[in-house]
Order: structure tokens, then C-alpha cells, then sequence
């Protein structure tokens, strides 16, 4: 396949074929996929300005029974030592917190708790709106939305309405993992489906509620399954109505492995910095149609992040005031405000805080 009409191609901002992708990804030299990712780079978001952000994340429980792999964070409902739900008193002090830290935004997760259906959700989000109506609440993901409407007896639209109603202000994009069948039914057996997944974000887009996607790599996937991932994202967010706030970033992180049962049966956490980079930069050729891409720190680290941001990504995330899913897995990179900047600075850009919306603080 001609190497130089593919580049042409994603230069122009149309859209890759798969195997013209997965040629990119497979084949394509590093050196030139990330000259190309930072001239389109230079067309999405011009400069060298990195955003980042301030937020905290905190569960609302640890029951889940959806049975991922790749999770040793949550527990089951019968687990009465180790189960919790956050209370709205932990609530307070961990906003008051975030707040004395200049955060303005809870990412709220959990797991699929087979008991808390839609009425503790709204009651959750319209009680935390009415003590902080300035702090956004960036919460659940599309499996939970989906789980919450299962147990609710309701439509996944309706179940987004009604949360929209009490105060969800955007919809991270956890959950997805690999985007195939074939991987979640490995990983995620009795997680919400791929097609519920993309329903859940189509659904949200009609709703005008901002989103994330993401990527969790380096389980069990095959660089097809890569690369079919980003196309997912790509056609979902072409199907986005117009003037709409559809996907904002794009943030793939590498798969942490430590205690988790996918490293039980021989599936270990082997990280490489160049195929991050390589991710980084065929993220962006691929999905010409999402602004920001995220240079994943937390799981890959300050330097390898660095190198993202010459390689496609132009934002650095949050400093994460709290985090405890994929740290319980062997994550353990730290950054506060000025460590953060630092490194924005040290990598040669200029650091600006922004909101869930990335619009500048």
C-alpha cells in the first residue's frame, strides 16, 4: 500500500480506510507518524499550549458485578467487609477539599451495583448540585447508564434524561476498553455489550451532553482490534448531530495488570514507550474528527507523556486529587498542580488549566 497517498489522506482530514490504519499502525515509521500527528496537531488545536485539569475521582461504591478482568478494585455485593457507598458527609469533605485545591469537578464512577437504580442517582446528583451548584458533576460511564436502566425498567435515553434533570453534566468514557465482542466477552464478561456501549454515547450526543472516549490497551487484543477501536469512535462521533458537543478527547491508557485475574491466567502488563507514542500519534491521524487527544501520565508516566505532546496529544488530563481503580492495579505516577506544569514546561509548552469543557480557566 502507498505509504505517501495514506499520509495525504489523513493530512487532508479524510477519513482512513481500516486497512489503510492498520497499515499506519503496523508499518508506519514512528519518526514520521508522529511529524504528521503534530502537523494535524497544529490543525486541531494550533500552538503550544498543553491544557490539564483539576478534579477528583471518587467512586460512589465498590460493588460491581460486572466481573472485568483487568479490575481488582471492586467486590461483590455479598462482600459485607470490604462493600461500601460513599455518603453524602465523604461527599462534602472531598469536594471541600478539591475546592481548597481549585478543582471544580468530581468524576464520579462506580460499578454495577445491582441495587442502586435510578432514584439513588437522581437523589445523589440533585443533592450534590444543590449544596455545590458550581462544582460539574462528570459521572458514571455508558455500561453503568445502561446497568442503571436495566434494574430501572427504563429506556437508556430516558435513564440520560432523567440524569441530565438532576445534574450529570458530562459522560466519561469509561467502559469501552476494546470496542469488540470478541474482547469483552474475554475481559468483561457480564459488562454491558460494545452495542450498548456505542447506543448509550449516540444517545448522549443527541442529548448534547459532552463526552469522552478512551482506550485501555495491551490485555488481549490484536492490532486489528486496535485499530477497529479507533474507527468505532470515529464513525460514532461523524454520527454526532451537528453544532453538538459529541466526543472532546480521546484518552488511551496501557492496560495495569498487577493483582488482577487477566494477571492470574498469564496476561501481564507489558508497556512500551514507543507503541504508546505510536498509539498517541496514530490516534490522532485516525480520528480527524476529535479535537483533543490526552497524553495518558498517570499509567505511562512523566516522560513517555511528555513525548505524547510532539506526537499528537495536546492535553495532559487531570492531576487526579484522588484515584483508585487503576492505581490498585500498579498505576502509581503522582503529579500535583506544579509538578504538572512543570512538566508541561519542562517538555516545552506553555500549561493551561481548563474545564471538563476545555475551555480555559
Amino acid at each position: 500500500m502507498d505509504m505517501e497517498k495514506i499520509y495525504r489522506k489523513a493530512l487532508a482530514l479524510d477519513f482512513l480506510t481500516a486497512d489503510e490504519a492498520l497499515v499506519l499502525y503496523e508499518s508506519g515509521p514512528l519518526d514520521e507518524l508522529m511529524s504528521l500527528a503534530w502537523e494535524l496537531r497544529q490543525k486541531h488545536v494550533p500552538g503550544r499550549t498543553v491544557t490539564w485539569q483539576i478534579d477528583r475521582n471518587v467512586n460512589i461504591t465498590n460493588v460491581c458485578i460486572s466481573g472485568c478482568k483487568f479490575c481488582n478494585f471492586h467486590c461483590k455485593p455479598h462482600d459485607r467487609e470490604r462493600a461500601y457507598v460513599t455518603t453524602i458527609d465523604q461527599y462534602v469533605r472531598k469536594i471541600d477539599e478539591t475546592l481548597a485545591l481549585g478543582g471544580d469537578q468530581l468524576l464520579l464512577q462506580g460499578g454495577l451495583h445491582p441495587k442502586l437504580g435510578i432514584d439513588f442517582y437522581e437523589e445523589l446528583f440533585s443533592t450534590l448540585k444543590s449544596l455545590y451548584p458550581q462544582v460539574r458533576l462528570h459521572a458514571l460511564g455508558a455500561p453503568e447508564v445502561a446497568h442503571i436502566a436495566r434494574i430501572s425498567g427504563l429506556t437508556t435515553l430516558d435513564t440520560l434524561k432523567r440524569l441530565i434533570a438532576a445534574g450529570l453534566d458530562s459522560l466519561p468514557g469509561a467502559g469501552a476498553e476494546i470496542l469488540d465482542p470478541g474482547v469483552r466477552k474475554a475481559i468483561s464478561p457480564a459488562k454491558p455489550s460494545v452495542e450498548e456501549w456505542i447506543q448509550v454515547m449516540h444517545e448522549a450526543h443527541c442529548l448534547n451532553l459532552p463526552t469522552s472516549a478512551t482506550m485501555m490497551y495491551g490485555h488481549v487484543e490484536t492490532s486489528r482490534q486496535r485499530v477497529d477501536h479507533l474507527l468505532r469512535i470515529r464513525d460514532l462521533q461523524a454520527r454526532c448531530p451537528e453544532g453538538h458537543y459529541g466526543f472532546l478527547a480521546f484518552i488511551p491508557w496501557i492496560f495495569r495488570s498487577s493483582g488482577t485475574e487477566l494477571e492470574r491466567q498469564g496476561v501481564a502488563t507489558r508497556f512500551s514507550p514507543l507503541e504508546y507514542i505510536r498509539i498517541i500519534a496514530v490516534s490522532r491521524l485516525v480520528l480527524n474528527n476529535i479535537r483533543n487527544i490526552q497524553a495518558s501520565w498517570l499509567t505511562v508516566g512523566k516522560a513517555t507523556a511528555q513525548v505524547a505532546l510532539y506526537s499528537g496529544a495536546n492535553d495532559m488530563g487531570s492531576i487526579m486529587i484522588e484515584e483508585n481503580v487503576v492505581s490498585s492495579a500498579g498505576a502509581h505516577n503522582q503529579f500535583d498542580a506544579a509538578g504538572i506544569q512543570q512538566a508541561i514546561r519542562e517538555a516545552g509548552f506553555t500549561p493551561r488549566l481548563r474545564d471538563q469543557l476545555y475551555r480555559m480557566r
